[in-house]
């Protein structure tokens, strides 16, 4: 039996067989900066992730009515963004490690944050390795599935 899955308008076929069996790390990154969310998206895959796109708040929170990740990597300040919608990605997607990549880090915003309920916090300029170590990290409490930068 093939299942298809829909997330958003784009329908996609799992092709491996951690795909299949819902072994598979799936991380929804969330950025209104298109070559940043393209960037992270394109790292992730590339070790091994399956990654979902979305430019606003709104649209994850659609992405969510579909697909539950393990982990989500969001912007704050983007449309829908936000600290009401940092709240309300921990109702929607209770399980889902969360993560905010943010350009306008202030220890104020910082604080509001993590008092939201998110698991995570950088400041732009981003270094990867730091993103990869804490997704390790997270998946490592509480296992995502295939992460073979892990190993």
């Amino acid at each position: 039996m093939t299942v298809w899955f829909a997330v958003g308008a784009v329908m996609f076929l799992p092709t491996t067989q951690e795909e299949q069996t819902g072994q598979f790390c799936t991380i929804l990154v969330v950025d209104d900066d298109e070559a940043m969310r393209k960037l992270l998206a394109d790292v992730l895959q590339e070790h091994g992730c399956r990654v979902i796109e979305s430019e606003s708040g709104k649209e994850a929170l659609n992405v969510l009515k579909a697909v539950v990740p393990n982990v989500i990597v969001t912007d704050l300040k983007m449309p829908d963004g936000g600290f009401s919608y940092l709240r309300q990605l921990q109702v929607v997607a209770p399980t889902s490690h969360i993560v905010v990549v943010t350009a306008y880090g202030d220890s104020q915003s910082k604080a509001q944050t993590l008092e939201c309920g998110v698991q995570g916090y950088f400041e732009k300029p981003l270094h990867l390795h730091d993103l990869k170590a804490w997704i390790c990290q997270m998946c490592f409490l509480n296992p995502c599935g295939n992460m073979p930068f892990c190993k």
